[in-house]
């Protein structure tokens, strides 16, 4: 059967037990008490199901042909991988795939490099920064926006742009959730005006960038619709955009609090990977991924029946003892550590290498020039409006260059 969803969708409403700032930024304990108590549970105000445990969460990402993918999101007719199911999904997976092959993503590195240095070169002297804003935007932002043609003026639109695809509603309220709809449709039909225009472009005079990949690239013979091609443009701007800021911001997060991380990385840094790996179970950016039961089932022994949604929680089932021993301990080394931040499955993050590569460089770059980085006391931090993403909106720390 062909599941779509088209209501209310629940990964963008926000959960009562996490309705308050400070559980948005300490979410955890909270979602442990959730996974012992009520591994799977039904939220009528949100109409959809929680699932908490690692081996549930694990099991549904893993079988699309149970929990479907496709729904329709207000204002967003464009297909996107992370909306569809195969054989399409495989198809358009397999064509994209061409643009993140490890050969390209490490042919990357130099520049992902001089990047992150350029960003650092204009802070180093001040002995403070935002991460958020100095580094861990800028980052993505650029290489996303070069690997899709993007003009280097328009680099900061493309990111309120971002933003506004992954925020969540402020309350679980249909007028909020209208609202959030409203402002999602614009900013929508903005992406397409602007991304249809370089299609356009493209079509006359290609160039080396992945929307010319996608206009000369052919599936079964046929080449990909124009709202394929943006549907696929859209999903790597947020995607590509918002989840490396918050992987990058969260890491610098976490050596702040625990500084002696900072001098075992700078005398080790064959440790960084690894401390990556551990920064994405631990702190990951993305909690909760999205499904839609295709047919009656059940999960954890509760019935789900066909089109109810249901919400893995991956930052709850990164932290289950079944799986992690010593789970709420940030182990740098941990081995072996298979989190589900970048999900699992026929939809595991397509850029999940190239995140990976620009955290560490980011890390990398600041660790050799800087010293001491400490976050900024007093200073008050806000999460991002979205009950799927764990980040802040600003982060700043003080240093002394090395």
């Amino acid at each position: 059967m062909e599941t779509v969803q088209s209501e209310r969708y629940a990964n963008i409403v926000p959960m009562d037990e996490l309705g308050t700032a400070d559980k948005r930024l300490h979410p955890f304990p909270v979602l442990n008490e959730l996974r012992r108590k009520s591994p799977v549970r039904y939220d009528e105000s949100r109409a959809c199901w929680d699932v908490f445990r690692y081996e549930d969460a694990h099991h549904i990402l893993k079988n699309p042909a149970e929990f479907s993918s496709k729904r329709r999101l207000a204002g967003n007719e464009n297909d996107t991988l992370l909306t569809m199911d195969p054989p399409r999904h495989s198809q358009m997976r397999a064509l994209v795939n061409k643009a993140f092959t490890p050969r390209v993503i490490s042919e990357l590195e130099p520049h992902i490099a001089s990047i992150a240095n350029e960003c650092l070169d204009a802070v180093i002297g001040r002995g403070s920064m935002d991460v958020v804003h100095d580094l861990a935007v800028p980052v993505p932002v650029i290489v996303i926006a070069e690997l899709l043609g993007v003009r280097p003026q328009d680099r900061m639109l493309f990111k309120e742009w971002s933003d506004i695809l992954v925020m969540g509603s402020e309350e679980n309220s249909e007028a909020s959730f209208k609202q959030l709809m409203a402002t999602k449709q614009r900013a929508l039909e903005e992406l397409n005006v602007y991304l249809g225009s370089i299609v356009e472009e493209r079509k006359k005079q290609p160039k080396e960038d992945l929307i010319s990949l996608l206009i000369s690239d052919e599936i079964d013979g046929e080449k990909l619709k124009d709202h394929e091609i943006l549907g696929f443009s859209i999903l790597l701007l947020a995607a590509g955009n918002e989840t490396t800021t918050n992987l990058i911001t969260n890491a610098v997060r976490y050596l702040t609090e625990a500084p002696k991380a900072q001098e075992q990385l700078r005398e080790h840094p064959e440790l960084i990977p690894g401390f990556f790996e551990e920064v994405l179970r631990y702190y990951p950016p993305i909690q909760a991924i999205g499904r839609v039961a295709a047919a009656d089932c059940t999960i954890g022994g509760q019935p789900i029946k066909a089109g109810d949604q249901v919400v893995s929680w991956v930052a709850s089932a990164n932290r289950d003892e079944s799986k992690f021993p010593d789970p709420d301990t940030f182990l740098i080394d941990r081995k072996p550590n298979a989190h589900l931040s970048f999900g699992f499955g026929i939809h595991f993050c397509l850029g999940a290498p190239l995140a990976r590569l620009e955290g560490q460089i980011a890390i990398r770059a600041m660790l050799e020039r800087m010293a001491d980085i400490r976050f900024a006391a007093g200073t008050p931090l806000v999460p991002i409006q979205s009950p799927f993403v764990f980040g802040v909106k600003q982060y700043p720390v003080t240093f002394s260059a090395r």
